[in-house]
């Protein structure tokens, strides 16, 4: 399960948390201009805008999970088991793969006006990698400085929904989602009235108490609530350091502790947690044994090249010794 959030001070943020019971190596990757992507049943795309992002390199491919372009138009892919349904291959469309679709989405697109003009002429089909590498089952947040939306694949079709809380997490469908926001109507940041009872005083006796009822659990609507309810009343300042200092910490009141949700014979946690600004196309991400910032800039690489440009991410522990 993961969280996605995009996120605005004087420039645009985006990222999201990768939670899940195992790694697959991944890897920030850079795919230069001239990066020549195969797609499977659609043309191929030998010039393209560059790309920044965390993912699994296979056979010299970049299986993304979330990326953006320099451009500034980001994507994420999040798990949305049972509920994604794709569509055989038709004629006259351009037939996608699910591991197809972030690089078919940036490497053609400027903005999610561009995208939603894209996504008419496209037919999300379920392909497999290969045999090691299944299908996901995934929907999808894009953003840019001006919008979010969500794509989701379901029984009755593609589905573009305009996102106004800039989150995305699991489970159910994205309507769903935004609509049992109204259960927590009477969440506050500030100190909360007494409603208990005409004429009964009750103690306030905490600061906070105004956000009693905001679900701590894991679930994916509670983490759709957490980070709604943290992001939409988030104050912070312009510099980047205090943009990429918040956005972390709307993303930690969603992360997962190794040991909360089993799966099988091991347990689910949050790899990596990222942040990439955008407008400067620097890629921040932790992880979960290390927990100091680091940070990839697409643009010190030279974007003209041929072949990906990889960082493995830093996983042990930096510690800065003051004595």
């Amino acid at each position: 399960m993961c969280t996605s959030i995009s996120f605005f001070t004087k420039d645009h943020y985006f990222g999201r948390t990768l939670d899940m019971e195992c790694s697959y190596n991944e890897k920030v990757i850079i795919t230069p201009k001239n990066y020549n992507f195969k797609f499977r049943m659609s043309k191929e795309l030998n010039n393209h805008y560059a790309i920044i992002g965390i993912g699994t390199v296979v056979d010299n491919y970049p299986l993304y999970y979330d990326a953006t372009n320099e451009k500034g138009l980001s994507v994420a892919g999040l798990n949305f088991p049972v509920s994604a349904k794709y569509c055989e291959p038709v004629k006259d469309k351009n037939n996608i793969g699910v591991f197809e679709l972030i690089p078919w989405i940036l490497g053609n697109c400027s903005s999610v006006n561009e995208t939603r003009e894209l996504l008419t002429e496209t037919n999300i089909v379920s392909m497999d990698f290969n045999k090691k590498y299944k299908s996901a089952q995934l929907h999808w947040m894009i953003s840019d400085r001006d919008y979010s939306i969500v794509l989701e694949c379901v029984d009755d079709g593609m589905k573009i929904y305009y996102n106004p809380v800039h989150v995305l997490t699991n489970n159910p469908e994205f309507p769903m989602q935004v609509f049992n926001i109204n259960n927590y109507i009477n969440l506050t940041r500030e100190e909360p009235e007494t409603r208990f009872a005409e004429g009964f005083d009750l103690n306030k006796y905490s600061r906070g108490m105004g956000a009693i009822g905001l679900p701590g659990d894991l679930s994916s609507m509670s983490r759709f609530i957490r980070a709604s309810f943290t992001r939409l009343n988030s104050v912070c300042g312009e510099t980047e350091s205090e943009s990429i200092s918040q956005f972390f910490h709307i993303l930690d009141t969603v992360s997962q502790t190794n040991g909360c949700v089993r799966v099988g014979d091991t347990f689910e946690k949050t790899i990596y947690s990222s942040c990439c600004n955008t407008d400067k196309g620097i890629y921040y991400y932790k992880t979960y044994n290390n927990n100091q910032l680091s940070a990839v800039n697409m643009h010190n690489e030279d974007l003209d090249k041929n072949d990906l440009i990889t960082y493995n991410l830093v996983s042990e522990q930096q510690i800065y010794f003051h004595n």
